[in-house]
């Protein structure tokens, strides 16, 4: 795809924690909404998006269904890799999902692989840097961790979902937190995830019945 099509330039990371379908619609989305998508994902990435979507393979034809030339994968090793560096322009990161290892790393500053790395290229550029953390219940380490890179600017989004747009699939659960992902990286989507539809919803059904 040429240069001048992409809308947006993203780095998503996909370490070992649960939650293998947000990370296969966060990257969808994107690539709907004409984004460059980098994706840098871990041993344990991989084994997630084995255990938890079937897949024994990660490229564009699995995630997606379709070839996507502007999903581009990175090596786990490749600390030379394109991501890895401060000098290549992005839009932002999000670690969807980011495991507990993952955040423990960087936010000691390690960037020992191309995603830890990506992820402090994002903090020292001053880009948005979306950690999307899966832990349940989350020990005092793991709250230090993220007040650390709350501190340093990332923005701490754990999966949360919400349950006031009545979802009834679990398709429904997992649109609803990929399009709070997607609005703080400012990326635009047509997901049902907003209260203000709620409230339209409601004032057309009191029409109705009166």
């Amino acid at each position: 795809m040429a240069e001048e099509t992409i809308n947006k330039r993203i780095v998503v990371g996909v370490s070992g924690a649960s939650g293998a379908p947000y990370a296969r619609r966060l990257v969808s989305c994107l690539i709907e909404a004409n984004v460059e998508v980098h994706l840098a994902v871990t041993p344990n990435g991989r084994r997630l998006f084995h255990d938890e979507l079937d897949l024994s393979e990660i490229n564009s034809q699995s995630l997606l269904g379709f070839d996507a030339p502007q999903l581009i994968m990175h090596a786990h090793q490749d600390v030379g890799s394109s991501i890895a560096s401060g000098s290549m322009h992005t839009d932002g990161m999000i670690i969807c999902p980011c495991s507990s290892h993952t955040l423990g790393s960087i936010a000691s500053g390690l960037g020992g692989n191309v995603l830890t790395r990506a992820a402090q290229v994002t903090l020292k550029e001053r880009r948005r840097l979306v950690v999307v953390l899966r832990e349940m219940p989350m020990g005092q380490l793991d709250l230090e961790n993220a007040l650390r890179l709350s501190q340093a600017g990332a923005v701490i989004c754990p999966a949360s979902p919400g349950f006031y747009m009545l979802p009834e699939t679990v398709g429904d659960v997992v649109d609803f937190v990929v399009g709070k992902l997607l609005d703080l990286i400012n990326v635009p989507h047509c997901l049902h995830t907003r209260w203000t539809d709620m409230l339209k919803l409601s004032e057309s059904e009191k029409r109705k019945d009166s």
